[in-house]
């Protein structure tokens, strides 16, 4: 590749065809031409490439004009016009794209199919591709341009350059982007281990492991349907397991109150009643005197009148037979 003395920018050939599409037709006329050729060779030499003192220079330049004269328009007329035309799709892969592009526009301007020019229209078709992400991101709302030149592979000084944002504005949005990574990065090993379950199985794991429906959606592949299908399935369940767990502690409750007034037999009801009245003559406080009867097994219905109606002790204890 020929480039400027002290440059690495551009090749001569397209400097040179840069220069052709600056002249008009009237300067490849016969009496013209060689005077076009000397003007384009002190203009280039301007830019560094002493092409009026480099015979292979020259040569390359009257090339390019002879072609210019044959095709009656410059190669970059052409070539322009195949790179306005490209779209994000076409230029997905800029490998493919390139070689589309040169055998297209290299059917007039067989020279430019030479593979010492590949790379450079390589260079200029990656060019186009970030013209178009960054025009595509500017038109997006919020921080989705910025979140598609990071996913497009863009470097960062140049989303920052070319966005017009801040350092800090970018460092931002990379670092919830990176968040987001790694969020996926853990449930794409959440999904891992439960590779051999139903998807209704692995939209659960999920739930549990806390990952949000909108990344379940998309990394499981299914719809906010067969999500919710799911969560309604597992609030019945909790809402069974509550269930269960209210009655279990009813019946615990009730084993620990002991039997009803009337399902307590005289025989018993004389000891229970003896034993509140020997814990009251312990104590007139009525936490220690549930605790106390607690322990001791009475029932709670006559620890209630115990400390609420003592006097009431009497008569249950007559009606007992005592």
């Amino acid at each position: 590749m020929t480039t400027p003395k002290g440059s690495n920018t551009e090749p001569l050939w397209l400097a040179i065809e840069k220069k052709v599409l600056e002249l008009g037709a009237r300067d490849f006329s016969g009496d013209t031409l060689e005077n076009s050729v000397q003007l384009l060779a002190a203009a280039l030499d301007e830019r560094g490439w002493a092409v009026s003192k480099n015979a292979g220079h020259m040569l390359d330049l009257r090339r390019a004009l002879g072609a210019r004269v044959a095709a009656g328009r410059p190669l970059m007329e052409d070539l322009n016009k195949a790179l306005a035309a490209l779209t994000l799709e076409h230029v997905e892969n800029p490998y493919s794209a390139t070689v589309g592009l040169i055998n297209e526009v290299g059917r007039d301007w067989p020279m430019l199919k030479g593979s010492e020019r590949r790379p450079h229209v390589l260079r200029i078709v990656e060019e186009v591709k970030l013209d178009l992400m960054v025009a595509r991101a500017k038109g997006l709302e919020g921080d989705k341009g910025i979140r598609s030149l990071i996913d497009g592979g863009v470097a960062p000084e140049v989303i920052v350059e070319r966005m017009g944002i801040t350092r800090e504005e970018f460092d931002r949005v990379m670092a919830a982007v990176e968040a987001e990574r790694a969020e996926r990065a853990r449930v794409a090993e959440l999904l891992k281990d439960a590779e051999s379950k139903s998807q209704p199985e692995k939209i659960r794991h999920l739930i549990t492991s806390e990952v949000s429906e909108e990344l379940i959606a998309e990394m499981v592949e299914v719809d906010q349907a067969a999500i919710d299908d799911v969560k309604r399935a597992m609030e019945e369940e909790i809402a069974e397991k509550q269930r269960l767990a209210e009655e279990a502690a009813a019946k615990k409750a009730a084993a620990a109150a002991g039997p009803a007034l009337d399902d307590i037999s005289p025989a018993e009801m004389l000891e229970h009643i003896e034993s509140i009245r020997e814990i009251m003559e312990f104590s007139d406080a009525e936490a220690e005197i549930r605790v106390m009867c607690e322990q001791s097994g009475v029932p709670k219905a006559l620890v209630d009148i115990a400390v609420s109606e003592p006097g009431r002790l009497d008569y249950l204890a007559a009606q007992a037979g005592g």
